[in-house]
């Protein structure tokens, strides 16, 4: 594939506006910086020299993105475009596509729009964007031109014009959520996105718009019209000019095709047609040809025309400005509102913020997805059996069960539960599913708490509980105050009166929350307490009190043996 396959053989040189007889110099003092030496949010940003400017960072190490506000600042709130009316033209799509290699075109159109031969003389090389042939990735994060053109339209206003070329996504460095980051930044920014594909439209192609685009307007407030404006699909090495003619036209046959809504069809591709249609204000197409062999298999390609076919070079020329030419520019909006360059400043401070925090959900793949919902389902379906198993031991109507005996159904339960589960074809590999099943035995273990609560209410014994240990606190108040008083020991008396009578007024409003059901917390806070008196005072009674009995029923026995044959001795 030809864009993507380019490489080069110098680094880029400085653009701007060439003298008579020659379009473009290229001086080796100018030369632009490469990737790695664009300015960071340390650096000073120089204007004079038009060059790509980083103004979104990838941070690889956190999979994070962070805002280089001072070189955004320094560009756009320039005193002569900040309170113009911005057009912002942005190029995304996979990597290795030749995005930034179309934007340096872009570049030659702005610097010579006047020209008819704006597109260069044939043996000089590409520069602007920094691109290069092979595998490898090139951008990182999101980059602008650092000069913004100011170009007068047919009726008079003049507005800004911005260029932003994106790192291109789906690369081995990148995970979904980076790709739906960028794509979904630039599209919230843009006022034309350009979707840079390779050959066709797939539908794998389609469903990730659907994602990124849905990323993007989930960080939006509230919208009541399509978030986004203009999409133009841009169809590199189209080999079917014989179905659809390469250009404009062309291309809104062909995806109008594609993205036709069928009765015919399943609703899964209905609703990612449907989604795009209702995401944008404007769809486009452009199917452009291969630019020939010599771009797509010579390492030393570097940007010459007289390495392309004439054919690429002459939709070329129709492709560029029928996005840039003053009568084409489409200016920002948010909301219906028009953007100035200082407004978008804040937009990108605004955006970044929100995908820095975790307020909004994290993109998956399509089988990190399907894996979860697999595994969900097998969870699901296990605590289902579960369920249903101990309903018909102790649930609803059945009636009270032992605890030991119900714990062992538990179980039973339980056991058959997470042998369900395994038995289910699951998706996601052995780690990823014992997860789950983790997570489905803390959810089991929760159920069968609340059954055992459940099971609890059954007992008439348990529910007596509250109201016979108050009763068992007001009686051995009122018989250690009688015997205190009597004794003298009127303080200790006075404090049982206390006990005695807050457990008086504990009884009689816990009988008013069983009775009307107002008030439950503190109808809880009782039941709580008196279950903590119970076990830790009357239960621990009771216990010696059995204990001792035993013990003495024990010792009884030999002495009555004892005796016995005492007895028949004597006889």
């Amino acid at each position: 594939m030809a864009a993507r396959d380019a490489a080069r053989r110098a680094g880029p040189a400085r653009h701007r506006p060439a003298p008579a007889g020659k379009l473009y110099e290229e001086e080796e003092d100018d030369a632009l910086p490469d990737s790695d030496a664009l300015p960071d949010s340390d650096d000073e940003v120089e204007l004079d020299k038009p060059r790509p400017i980083q103004i979104v960072l990838a941070h690889e190490d956190d999979h994070n993105f962070e805002l280089d506000e001072s070189a955004l600042e320094k560009i756009l709130l320039q005193e002569h475009i900040k309170d113009l009316n911005i057009v912002v033209v942005s190029v995304a799509g996979a990597f290795r596509k030749g995005k930034s290699f179309l934007l340096d075109f872009m570049l030659r159109y702005m610097y010579n729009r006047t020209s008819p031969c704006w597109i260069g003389g044939n043996t000089e090389p590409l520069t602007g964007f920094t691109w290069r042939g092979g595998c490898e990735r090139e951008t990182t994060g999101i980059q602008i031109w650092s000069e913004v053109f100011v170009i007068e339209k047919p009726n008079g206003t003049k507005v800004a014009v911005l260029l932003m070329d994106t790192q291109g996504a789906f690369d081995s460095q990148s995970t979904i959520k980076d790709c739906a980051t960028v794509f979904a930044l630039s599209t919230m920014t843009s006022s034309v996105q350009v979707y840079n594909l390779s050959q066709n439209i797939q539908e794998d192609d389609l469903q990730h718009l659907q994602l990124f685009t849905e990323y993007g307007r989930l960080a939006m407030e509230e919208i009541y019209q399509k978030p986004f404006q203009t999409l133009m699909f841009l169809i590199r090495d189209w080999s079917y000019p014989y179905e659809h003619a390469y250009g404009l036209e062309g291309g809104k046959k062909f995806l109008e095709k594609r993205l036709q809504v069928k009765q015919n069809q399943h609703e899964e591709l209905q609703n990612v047609r449907k989604h795009i249609h209702s995401c944008f204000s404007n769809l486009g197409c452009f199917l452009l040809p291969h630019p020939g062999l010599k771009v797509a298999t010579n390492p030393n390609f570097d940007g010459r025309l007289n390495d392309i076919d004439e054919e690429f070079k002459n939709e070329l020329r129709n492709l560029i400005p029928l996005l840039l030419a003053p009568e084409n520019l489409v200016e920002k909006e948010i909301s219906g509102s028009k953007v100035t360059c200082r407004d978008l400043v804040e937009y990108f401070k605004a955006y970044i913020k929100i995908y820095q925090g975790e307020e909004l959900p994290h993109p998956k793949s399509m089988l990190q997805a399907t894996a979860e919902a697999n595994n969900l389902a097998a969870v699901a379906g296990a605590k289902d059996l579960y369920s249903k198993g101990m309903e018909q031991v102790c649930g609803g109507d059945k009636p009270y069960i032992a605890p030991s005996d119900l714990e062992q159904k538990h179980q039973d339960f339980r056991e058959s539960a997470i042998r369900q589960f395994r038995s289910v074809k699951k998706m996601g590999g052995e780690e990823f599913c014992r997860r789950y099943q983790e997570q489905l035995e803390v959810e089991i273990e929760e159920i069968y708490a609340n059954f055992v609560k459940h099971n609890d209410g059954k007992n008439i014994f348990y529910a007596a509980r509250t109201p016979a240990t108050l009763f068992a606190v007001m009686f051995a108040m009122y018989i250690i105050s009688g015997l205190t008083g009597f004794l003298g020991m009127n303080s200790i008396a006075a404090l049982c009166n206390l006990v005695l009578g807050m457990a008086l007024i504990s009884f009689c409003t816990w009988a008013y929350v069983k009775y009307s059901g107002e008030f439950r917390e503190v109808g809880t806070a009782i039941d709580q307490i008196a279950e903590a008196i119970w076990e830790q005072v009357f239960s621990k009674l009771f216990e010696v009190l059995r204990r001792r009995t035993v013990r003495r029923a024990l010792t009884s026995v030999p002495r009555q043996r004892l005796s016995s044959n005492n007895n028949k001795k004597k006889n």
